[in-house]
């Protein structure tokens, strides 16, 4: 008697988890499909909230993150996609400080399962909605997170100096254009003289 309600019981807890089973499958079944036309719809297209794209680090207004330098988002790392190296400054108030120098973020070795994101402890970095990654060169998926993507950071550089612009050439009138430039007035040649009196003059030398 026992076995046939232990028989029972299984028999019928296994059709209750079919039945769940098969209630998901006939709810996506019904669902109506969306098509996705990519790469027209690139403006319009948005991902959800728990996509991970890309690894960043947000800055403030002021060009600042959160991030101390502290290293344990590279130790939890399982592919050594991050590389943090800092430096010591010394501060105004003469105390030695850890800061930042440099993130260096290996996007085509990161495998996306955001246990550097979960085990910062000050929320320095994130993942975005970035789903575009493809590169010719594998050496632009080395991204450096504290420089790069700040606009803050390029409205800091100096302008580049504008050379002076050269004065416009006056323009000249079609009307001058058309009138015909004034022609030199030709020289004065010296009268010539009659030849008897160029005769007598050489006559007169010639006496001399």
């Amino acid at each position: 008697m026992e076995q046939k309600n232990t028989y029972f019981g299984g028999f019928f807890k296994g059709l209750k988890s079919l039945s769940i089973g098969l209630k998901t499958t006939m709810r996506e079944l019904f669902t109506p499909k969306i098509t996705e036309q990519y790469p027209e719809n690139r403006k319009e297209l948005t991902m959800f909230d728990r996509f991970r794209g890309t690894l960043v680090m947000p800055h403030n207004a002021n060009n600042e993150h959160h991030c101390v330098a502290c290293g344990i988002c590279q130790m939890a790392c399982p592919n050594d996609t991050i590389k943090v190296v800092s430096e010591t400054i010394t501060t105004e108030e003469g105390k030695k400080k850890k800061v930042l120098a440099r993130y260096e973020y290996n996007l085509g070795s990161c495998m996306f399962c955001q246990l550097c994101v979960n085990a910062c402890p000050h929320d320095a970095i994130t993942f975005d909605q970035n789903f575009e990654h493809a590169v010719f060169d594998r050496s632009k998926l080395v991204l450096t997170l504290n420089h790069e993507g700040s606009k803050v950071e390029e409205k800091k550089k100096p302008e580049a100096v504008k050379k002076p612009e050269a004065a416009p050439k006056a323009e000249v009138s079609p009307k001058a254009e058309a009138t015909p430039k004034a022609e030199a007035a030709p020289k004065a040649e010296a009268p010539k003289q009659p030849a008897a009196q160029a005769d007598n003059v050489q006559s007169v030398t010639n006496n001399k």
